[in-house]
């Protein structure tokens, strides 16, 4: 008994000691979280340092603490475009800032009209007689549109600016779908609609191809008159058009190659760097790896938001794949936008409205239904104005119409004006395992689609009128919207992507410009002074403990050499695989989605395999 007593009071004193180690751990943790929130006071003068090592997108999806635990969440964070331009433009006029500093080491890129966005902020900088200095170890398609705009591009000895141009590989599943025996039932309309053709095809159609290698080529071109216009002086034709004869020309050194044509300023590695930037910014003992002084980006972007002066515009954002119900931030979810623009138009408070659309579309019935929302706001008086972010494509374009007035840019991928839908089927698949299915009918629809003994004619006829017939709504809404007569729309839909200076002529836009134009027509639309205005977004607040755990994963990313990084962007497809399997078991059956339309960097998060998704497909 005596030994019992010892060993209780033994447990329970191991008990209280693992109590207060974690009770330590977790007021000390949460401590460091606070304490790494963004900081209103500013900072520190000298330079603004914006070190990018995530990408820039529209609209940021929410930190989810519980995957940040567990160890899922992406390493580096998101950084919101209206947040960096904003900081870039007020630092051009503050005069404790000398300079503009950009790290991108670790930057993964973004949609080619936030890039130019960006850039053009930068010139603001450089306007006010004020350097932007820029490192990276390589520098690629998307880094190299934002360092372009700098006065000094600093690139490691050791590393390379390698510009391959857009386009690339794709994944096309219709031999592994064979293999396993899975019917693949595709209904569309259009016939450039790509979107099903990994499913159905072993490679690309000639439609497909010829539209593609139209688009890219535009982009392209935008891509190279943005940076030939930002350094007149690079040699940028004779670099990128025989980029291994340039590093033959500099005795095999990648760097000295960039060096001599131009295309960046000076070699060095980052303390070298670093102690440039500190010659302009100040020194600064206190950060061994940053000798200068500088503020962050957060801290600035606390320390200087966007004016609040005059009316309010709201601004709402319809930012990646489009789905059906509830969705967080950075996921476009018909009911979450249509209930934010329903009380942003209750509440009174904003004088017209923007809707800024960066998505390449998903499922027809959450497009309409934030359409129609929108349409709603129209009835009560409150002028809508559409503000096309890098794509506005299918569901994008059509959540687009609802605007009185559409802004894109010339590099805009938008367009893709058509309807498919995808139903798989297993009866073979279960076949080979020797599962078979049988039942009672009431009906010829009873149990279809069938996903266990394939589909009948009368269903698939059924889902193709149902594609057809929203097809036709797509296409009634377009010639409405915009104006133009049906035959002219059906003639420039067909599933087709077009880049922005192309559908302007096309009259599918009406004008060139960014999201400050579409808030300032926004103003003149409600009879307001458009230099009286200002942008609110309207968004659901941020859970504290969100916020908390956001500034997580804002610390450095693994800094690699050029050539890595390009390896996992190859790799990433072998992801997007599995992404693709889902959205092909667990999407909606019916979709106005763009293949082409995928810009800048994805963060899948794969949460099931594609065997998983199958089961459940099957047996749920």
């Amino acid at each position: 008994m005596k030994l019992l007593k010892s060993a209780w009071t033994l447990l329970k004193g191991v008990k209280d000691v693992l109590v207060l180690i974690l009770m330590l751990i977790f007021f000390g943790t949460l401590y460091a979280l606070l304490s790494s929130g963004p900081n209103p006071s500013g900072g520190k003068d000298g330079a603004l340092l914006i070190s990018l090592d995530g990408p820039i997108v529209e609209q940021a999806s929410p930190v989810d603490p519980r995957e940040l635990l567990m160890g899922q969440s992406p390493t580096g964070g998101q950084y919101k475009l209206a947040d960096v331009v904003q900081a870039i433009r007020a630092a051009a006029e503050d005069d404790n800032i000398k300079t503009v500093v950009l790290d991108l080491d670790s930057f993964p890129g973004a949609g080619q009209t936030s890039l130019e966005d960006v850039g053009a902020a930068l010139d603001k900088v450089r306007a006010a007689k004020k350097p932007v200095l820029v490192f990276a170890t390589g520098y690629d398609d998307a880094s190299y549109l934002l360092a372009s705009h700098a006065s000094e591009i600093w690139l490691d000895p050791m590393g390379a600016a390698w510009f391959p141009g857009p386009g690339g590989s794709r994944l096309y599943y219709k031999g592994l779908i064979d293999r396993l025996g899975v019917n693949v039932h595709v209904y569309r309309v259009g016939k450039f609609k790509s979107f099903v053709e990994p499913y159905i095809r072993a490679d690309q159609s000639p439609e497909a191809k010829a539209a593609n290698e139209a688009l890219v080529s535009v982009i392209w071109s935008n891509w190279q008159a943005n940076v030939a216009k930002a350094r007149p002086k690079a040699k940028l034709g004779d670099y990128i058009g025989n980029p291994a004869g340039a590093v033959a020309e500099a005795g095999g050194s990648l760097s000295n190659a960039a060096l001599k044509a131009g295309v960046v300023d000076r070699l060095g590695d980052r303390i070298a760097f670093s102690k440039r930037v500190a010659e302009i910014a100040g020194d600064d003992n206190l950060d061994p790896a940053r000798p200068f002084r500088f503020s962050t980006l957060d801290d600035y972007v606390a320390a200087h938001p966007a004016s609040k002066q005059g009316d309010a515009i709201g601004i709402v954002q319809v930012a990646g794949q489009i789905v059906d119900g509830e969705a967080p931030a950075g996921t476009a979810g018909g009911k979450s936008i249509a209930d934010l623009i329903t009380k942003a138009v209750a509440s009174e408070r904003f004088k017209a409205l923007v809707v800024r659309v960066d998505s390449p579309g998903g499922s027809a019935l959450a497009s309409e239904q934030i359409r129609l929302a929108l349409a709603e706001a129209k009835t009560k008086g409150m002028p809508v104005v559409t503000s096309m972010g890098a794509v506005a494509a299918s569901g994008g374009y059509w959540v687009a119409m609802a605007g009185d007035k559409v802004f894109a840019e010339p590099s805009t991928i938008t367009g893709s004006i058509g309807v498919f839908g995808i139903v798989p089927t297993f009866e073979t698949t279960l076949a080979k395992y020797g599962v078979t299915s049988d039942g009672v009918k009431t009906t010829p629809l009873s149990g279809q689609p069938d996903l266990y003994g394939g589909t009948t004619p009368q269903t698939d006829a059924l889902i193709q009128a149902g594609v057809d017939d929203i097809y036709a709504r797509f296409l009634d809404l377009v010639s409405k919207s915009r104006k133009l007569a049906p035959e002219k729309v059906a003639e420039i839909a067909q599933g087709r992507v077009w880049d922005g200076g192309s559908a302007r002529q096309l009259g599918l836009i009406d004008a060139f410009g960014g999201l400050d134009d579409a808030v300032a027509e926004a103003g003149r639309l409600a009879k307001l002074d458009p230099d009286e205005v200002h942008g609110v977004v309207i968004e659901e607040p941020q859970g504290w403990l969100s916020s908390i755990f956001g500034t997580v994963i804002t610390s450095d990313a693994p800094r690699t050499d050029i050539f890595t990084r390009l390896a996992r962007k190859q790799q990433a497809l072998v992801i997007q695989g599995f992404a693709d399997a889902e959205a092909l078991l667990s999407g909606p059956a019916v979709q106005v989605r763009c293949l082409e339309c995928e810009t800048g960097p994805r963060q899948t998060k794969t949460r099931v395999s594609l065997w998983k998704l199958i089961e459940n497909r099957i047996f749920s």
